[in-house]
C-alpha cells in the first residue's frame, strides 16, 4: 500500500475500529525538546481511543510561573499511575526516564523522535510563544543542550541508553514529517495483541 494512501486512511474511524480494536495498550512518545512528541502522543490517543498523558503535567507543579517548581519524585510517579490505572490504555509523550520501572517498563512500544537541533529550537520557540506570548531564552539554551549533554540529564546519551534497556519494541522517527506521517508510521509499528517480547527490538522506517 502505497504511503500517501495509508497517511489517507488514519484519519478513517473505520480504519481504526477493524484494525485497532479496543484493547489495554500503553504507547511512550520520548525524544529531544522541540522535536513533537506532544503533538504525535496527543494524535495517536485520538487515533487509538487512548487517553493522553503529558510528563510535565506530573513532573512540574502547577504554579503561576509555569515549569519553576518540580514535583518530588515518588509524588509524580504515583500520580502518573493512579491516571494510568483508571483508564484502559493511554499514550504518553515528554520523558519518564529514572521515574521508577513501575511506569518504565509498561509500554507496548517507544516512540522516539529525533530531529536537528536548529528545527528543533525554530518549533519549539514558536510553540511557546503561541502559549505563553514568548520564548524564554533559558528553555532555548536548555533544548540546544539536548545533543552533547550528560548522560545524567535529559539529552540523547540519556534517552539512547534509556531506549537500550526497553523490552518492547523502539520505533526511531528522524525524518521532519508532519503528524499524520508519524501517526502512519507509528500504527504500522504497532505490535500485535499479545505480542510483548522479551528483548528490546529496533524498528526503523
Amino acid at each position: 500500500m502505497a504511503f500517501q494512501t495509508i497517511c489517507r486512511r488514519v484519519a478513517s474511524a473505520d480504519f481504526f475500529a477493524l484494525n485497532f480494536p479496543r484493547k489495554s495498550m500503553n504507547l511512550m512518545i520520548t525524544g529531544a525538546p522541540g522535536s513533537g512528541t506532544t503533538s504525535l502522543g496527543m494524535a495517536l490517543a485520538e487515533a487509538l481511543h487512548l487517553r493522553h498523558l503529558d510528563s510535565d503535567a506530573y513532573y512540574w507543579q502547577q504554579t503561576p510561573r509555569p515549569f519553576s517548581l518540580p514535583r518530588a519524585p515518588q509524588e509524580r510517579l504515583s500520580r502518573l499511575l493512579d491516571d494510568l490505572r483508571g483508564c484502559p490504555g493511554a499514550v504518553i509523550s515528554g520523558s519518564v526516564a529514572g521515574w521508577g520501572r513501575e511506569v518504565e517498563d509498561l509500554f507496548d512500544l517507544v516512540v522516539f523522535l529525533y530531529l536537528p537541533t536548529e528545527l528543533r529550537l525554530r518549533c519549539l520557540a514558536r510553540r511557546n510563544a503561541e502559549h505563553y506570548g514568548t520564548a524564554k531564552p533559558r528553555l532555548l539554551q536548555w533544548a540546544a543542550r539536548y545533543d552533547d549533554g550528560p548522560l545524567d540529564a535529559r539529552s540523547l546519551n540519556n534517552q539512547l541508553c534509556w531506549l537500550a534497556q526497553r523490552r518492547c519494541p523502539v520505533l526511531r522517527l528522524d525524518r521532519d514529517q508532519s503528524v499524520a506521517e508519524r501517526t502512519a508510521l507509528v500504527l504500522q509499528a504497532l505490535p500485535g495483541p499479545a505480542r510483548r517480547p522479551a528483548a528490546a527490538q529496533s524498528v526503523s522506517p
